[in-house]
């Protein structure tokens, strides 16, 4: 059954005179949701809120049923949290086991299963051949599972992903969207991408952040049925018309509703 693990109430963000997210209401249950949205629609701000890495300006965030204002709330949703930001610190003379090994560490994973959720982190991104492998000598997409990897290597109940398939090919995305589809029955996913394939093809829900605002909530399905009659000209496909029919009618409204 899906309980819901992520509650956000108000949520105001602010970054210096700009507002990164205006009032923003949302909750996520078990699945994997995509979040969407242009670029400055707001997608990296939430995820770092959520992610314990940033603060709000206003507004109250629950995960798991724990109060991120409250600082124990903070440090038990931290162990139970796995985040891949945008742009990942890593060490590059390390080897990818090391790597992991030493995030493991950082997360307080028991040192007598740490070796075995390494091994399991990497297998199910397919590193496993690479594990003795210094990262300067990865590829940009192989870095970018590493980064993947660390995310998953403490079994995390809510797994944060902003823009995870940067650098990955093809068939490397495919393997991602399963693996997502693995995670849907037992972790809260939320992922943050411009690929609306990348939606389609793992996601049970889709939210639409735009200019800081909530624009659309809707599953996949329903995004590309939205699309579905809409001229070509605005996306190459069902799916990617209808988020640039979504985008175009949450502008209108909001100018609509600023111009009484």
């Amino acid at each position: 059954m899906n309980t819901t693990t992520i509650r956000v109430a108000g949520l105001r963000v602010r970054h210096r005179r700009t507002t990164a997210l205006d009032g923003v209401d949302l909750e996520f249950p078990t699945g994997v949701h995509g979040l969407l949205g242009p670029n400055g629609a707001g997608k990296t701000s939430l995820i770092r809120v959520l992610a314990t890495a940033a603060g709000p300006a206003e507004g109250r965030v629950e995960i798991l049923g724990h109060d991120l204002a409250d600082r124990a709330g903070r440090t038990e949703v931290r162990r139970r949290l796995g985040y891949l930001p945008q742009q990942f610190g890593h060490y590059p003379r390390f080897t990818v086991r090391e790597f992991v090994s030493y995030m493991a560490w950082l997360k307080e994973v028991p040192a007598d299963t740490a070796p075995w959720a390494v091994a399991r982190a990497l297998d199910r991104v397919g590193l496993t051949a690479s594990a003795d492998t210094p990262l300067k000598r990865l590829s940009g997409g192989m870095v970018r599972r590493a980064g993947i990897a660390q995310a998953l290597v403490n079994d995390p109940a809510v797994l944060l992903l902003d823009e995870p398939t940067a650098g990955l090919d093809p068939e490397q995305r495919l393997d991602f969207r399963a693996l997502l589809r693995s995670l849907a029955e037992e972790k809260t996913v939320l992922v943050s991408t411009h690929l609306v394939e990348d939606v389609a093809g793992a996601c049970t829900t889709v939210t639409l952040l735009d200019a800081g605002r909530l624009a659309l909530r809707d599953t996949p399905e329903g995004l590309a049925r939205k699309g579905g009659d809409a001229p070509e000209e605005l996306g190459g496909n069902a799916l990617e018309r209808g988020y640039t029919l979504a985008l175009r009618d949450h502008r209108s409204a909001s100018a609509a509703g600023g111009a009484r």
